[in-house]
């Protein structure tokens, strides 16, 4: 018979120290990955967790086929014109990952080449199949893929720890063989110089953060790659890229609220990087070039950005002249550059649109939705002289469709709708409401259902609400059991998120953040009272920050919950902002303060810290994941948490953890086993107490 008693960790006394106030950390200790008495732990809560949901095995394989049911495993996207090749990429039944290919492309034909279902014939040429390279390795993820201009060259990287460090290489696609040039312990963002040899990339320093910028030489070892910039203030990451226009090369320093730019002519790879515009706290800008000008997007003297022009030789702020100027009610999020047109991605009322704004007459228009609530993001079009743009239109009960827009002719052209196996999206229904927060504060709320749903209904109740990051409504083949098992499927657009623009996000956080807790819970009550759910038949789902907000809402609101279910959590964040050498903290400090700096805010901090903050009152049951290595929120953290809950809930409620002992922050790489690790948490959600009403 399994083991039902779950573990407990040792205490190790230790006291944690700042302003005054000494914080009681028993099991500060779980910190030492290096203590065989920590791998033991992780290892005996994954037993127990393994032992409490082995009644549910059957459910959870039953689950997996459900998912594995909506996706067309053997799959193909839509081809991208990338110079003289179509780019895209396959999936084949069976295969965890996918293969990146290319075939050549006729003159100027931008219509998206026929390609079978099996993909691969004589045309066809493999560029990196993951498949092969992963054989043997328990985690893979590829980071860069980066073709050099003469499509002679393929930069590619991959980790196969889930540390998020990367080992470069590069191929020589005439013979599909890597070179001897090995790179190790890269990080993301590369870019290549006109000439072909010449290659950016990006190192991090014992913290994780990006830091300094290197240059590579092909057919040279690594030990001779040349320093090329390196970023002393431990706020700002750095990052590298190429124009659109592939004209020159473009590095990025940024921390949480501030920016700063340098570029390079592409075809001077061993130059002087010059400065566009230097640093000042609190203005952000993203650049792109445009002939002899920046096009430049910034927040300065503009809420909620605007988008300047400068000159190529003075690009400094005193040259800025306004393209867009500001609009109150609208988020300029991003542009993409085109010879003719510019793609103007902005954010109104809650939803993301397209703009084209012509550079020939400077009138503007939108391109129509097909459906709200629904999200429309651009996608790549690396043609910089091309005459259309590509998108992708989703909502949460319409698969996402790719479409090619002719922007003369102001028509559509659906390049590809998501096939999803035994789904009929005329079963299910979709719409916002708006709960009302603490402070009136209106906040909306996607729903997804199936339209012969029972009210009132068990709930999943999904949120983030950080870093001005969206939780925009799209469809998920992983949702649909859940919404076949009569589950209604909320997403709590909260303040610290950016779903109602730069306020939106400004009111979240720092001393602010509460907002984005109460809200939740606010978002929680709204849904009982219009009658879609009731108390204890929710379940709150969140990672991350999300994973934060979840600790939270179980101190805050217990009773609401059916469960919890926290992904690689935030939950001692006192500890870690208290703490500069663990990755992320410093850059942390904008977003939600520095406790070792100012009292007030590590009070406040202290105050709603999901591990300072547990009591003794009835827990629900909370499922934690984590990675054993993950780089930007630590296992200990939730680890922590999950003792201190079994320490003082005065509940009989189950509280799990899994840890990926062999992966990081994303958890598993393979679409398999990330559908495993899916299904069985939607078996926990399932089956637990009350659920079913």
């Amino acid at each position: 018979m399994p083991d039902l008693t779950p573990p407990i960790a040792a205490r190790r006394p230790h006291v944690v120290s700042a302003h005054g106030d000494d914080r009681s950390d028993d099991l500060y200790w779980l910190r030492d990955r290096d203590d065989p008495e920590v791998i033991a732990l992780l290892e005996a809560e994954n037993a127990y967790t393994d032992a409490v949901l082995a009644p549910t095995e059957g459910l959870q394989e039953k689950l997996f086929e459900e998912i594995r049911s909506h996706v067309q495993e053997t799959d193909l996207s839509v081809p991208t014109r990338l110079r003289d090749h179509w780019i895209y990429s396959r999936t084949v039944e069976g295969e965890a990952y996918p293969v990146h290919c290319r075939r050549r492309a006729s003159g100027g034909d931008r219509t998206p080449p026929e390609i079978g279902e099996n993909g691969a014939d004589e045309h066809e040429q493999v560029l990196l199949d993951v498949n092969a390279e992963a054989a043997g390795h328990d985690f893979f993820r590829v980071a860069t893929f980066d073709i050099s201009g003469d499509d002679r060259l393929l930069a590619w990287s991959s980790d196969t720890a889930g540390n998020e460090l990367y080992t470069l290489r590069f191929r020589d696609l005439s013979t599909g063989e890597d070179l001897a040039d090995v790179v190790p312990d890269t990080g993301y963002g590369s870019a290549w110089a006109a000439d072909h040899q010449t290659f950016f990339y990006v190192r991090r320093d014992a913290a994780q953060r990006p830091y300094q910028l290197w240059r590579h030489r092909v057919g040279t070892p690594a030990d001779a790659d040349v320093l090329v910039y390196t970023e002393a203030d431990e706020r700002f990451f750095l990052s590298v890229g190429s124009s659109k226009d592939e004209k020159v090369l473009l590095l990025h320093l940024g921390s949480a609220v501030t920016s700063e730019w340098r570029w390079l002519p592409a075809d001077e790879p061993e130059g002087q990087w010059r400065l566009i515009n230097e640093r000042r706290q609190g203005i952000e800008y993203d650049v792109e070039h445009h002939g002899d000008r920046f096009l430049i997007v910034t927040n300065d003297g503009a809420l909620n950005f605007r988008l300047v022009e400068a000159p190529v030789e003075s690009p400094d702020a005193t040259h800025w002249a306004d393209v867009i100027p500001p609009e109150p009610d609208t988020r300029l999020l991003e542009i993409e550059p085109f010879r003719d047109f510019l793609l103007l991605h902005e954010r109104a009322d809650g939803l993301t649109r397209i703009r084209i704004l012509d550079l020939a007459s400077g009138g503007t228009h939108a391109i129509e939705l097909p459906e709200v609530p629904g999200t429309i993001m651009p996608l790549p079009t690396p043609d910089f002289a091309s005459p259309m743009i590509r998108y992708t239109f989703t909502s949460l009960v319409t698969p996402p469709m790719v479409i090619d827009y002719e922007v003369a002719a102001r028509t559509a052209i659906v390049r590809k709708r998501q096939p999803v196996p035994a789904y009929d999206p005329d079963g299910y229904a979709t719409s916002r409401t708006w709960a009302t927060a603490d402070d009136g504060t209106k906040v909306p709320v996607s729903v997804v259902h199936r339209k012969d749903l029972q009210r009132p209904a068990p709930c999943l109740l999904y949120g983030y609400g950080s870093y001005e990051l969206t939780v925009d409504p799209g469809f998920s083949p992983t949702r649909l059991p859940l919404l076949d098992r009569g589950f209604v499927y909320a997403i709590a657009h909260i303040r610290g998120g950016g779903e109602m623009g730069r306020q939106w996000y400004e009111d979240g956080k720092l001393l602010h953040k509460r907002n984005t807790f109460t809200d939740f819970v606010a978002c929680a009550d709204h849904l009982v009272a219009e009658g879609w759910t009731s108390p204890g038949r929710i379940v709150a789902r969140g990672a991350s920050a999300g994973g934060l907000l979840m600790g939270v809402v179980a101190n805050l609101r217990p009773e609401l919950f059916a469960g919890v279910l926290a992904g690689v959590p935030f939950v001692d964040c006192v500890t870690t902002m208290l703490d500069p050498s663990i990755p992320l903290t410093v850059i942390e400090w904008e977003e939600w303060g520095n406790p070792i700096e100012d009292p007030a805010t590590y009070a406040y901090m202290k105050s709603y810290s999901p591990f300072d903050n547990v009591t003794k009152q009835n827990y629900p049951p909370i499922l934690a994941i984590s990675g054993l290595n993950d780089s930007r929120v630590a296992y200990w953290e939730p680890t922590k948490w999950v003792q201190r809950l079994r320490e003082l809930t005065s509940s009989d409620a189950r509280i799990l953890l899994r840890t990926d002992l062999g992966a990081g922050h994303g958890g598993p790489s393979g679409r398999y086993d990330a559908w495993r690790r899916e299904a069985q948490q939607l078996a926990w959600a399932i089956t637990l107490p009350g659920i079913a009403g």
